[in-house]
């Protein structure tokens, strides 16, 4: 057996943020006249980066500048909303454990940009869990292109066939099937049945090890 690599997305995943995050684009489309609804988001929106939402939202092409102006005020939105409850996904902490011990790599690949990948990361500690953490605006191409699982994988040396990705998303695992890697779906965003074109299907971490390896 060669090197294994488990690699994470992050909203939805290694934090069951994602009701805040629903919550935050709904008040800042609301905010700026924006037509979006809870149910128009987590079918057409959730997993995309920044770009690609406002993109979609706006329908119309907008420039970086523009992007930074708006996420900025997103993104304080959602971190004011989830601030008092951050915590990591229930067996998280413990499921990172056993693939250290067993030797295998980590790496997150999230949509997310810097500001909320530092929250994130820092406010749980566990930045040093991981072996690669690549964000949003580091890939020319957001979810679902393969593009920041191919990376992953290559920054920490694994090939994709032995990756698994663990994902919430219909674009992240899309993104990941797309790589050539096995997909575990994670039940925050979706239910099993539209999540049945992945490998395996689990609620979060807890006894998540012993499924997969």
């Amino acid at each position: 057996m060669g090197q294994r690599a488990v690699l994470f997305d992050m909203d939805g995943v290694v934090i069951d943020n994602l009701p805040y995050h629903v919550d935050a684009w709904l008040l800042y489309c609301e905010r700026h006249g924006i037509h979006l609804t809870r149910e128009i988001f987590y079918k057409d929106l959730n997993g995309l980066n920044s770009k690609d939402t406002f993109e979609w939202l706006l329908k119309r092409q907008i420039s970086q500048e523009e992007i930074n102006v708006f996420e900025e005020e997103k993104e304080a939105i959602y971190r004011e909303f989830y601030a008092p409850f951050l915590t990591p996904a229930p067996g998280l902490l413990a499921f990172i454990n056993q693939l250290k011990s067993a030797g295998i790599k980590t790496a997150l690949g999230t949509s997310a940009g810097p500001g909320n990948i530092d929250f994130i990361l820092d406010g749980l500690g566990i930045r040093d869990q991981f072996d690669a953490v690549i964000g949003g605006t580091e890939v020319l191409k957001g979810k679902p292109d393969p593009e920041i699982y191919l990376r992953a994988a290559g920054i920490v040396h694994v090939s994709p066939v032995d990756c698994w990705v663990i994902e919430d998303s219909l674009q992240g695992i899309e993104a990941g099937l797309s790589a050539g890697m096995k997909v575990v779906g994670i039940t925050t965003s979706h239910t099993s049945e539209e999540l049945s074109h992945t490998h395996m299907i689990s609620p979060n971490f807890v006894n998540l090890f012993q499924k997969m390896f």
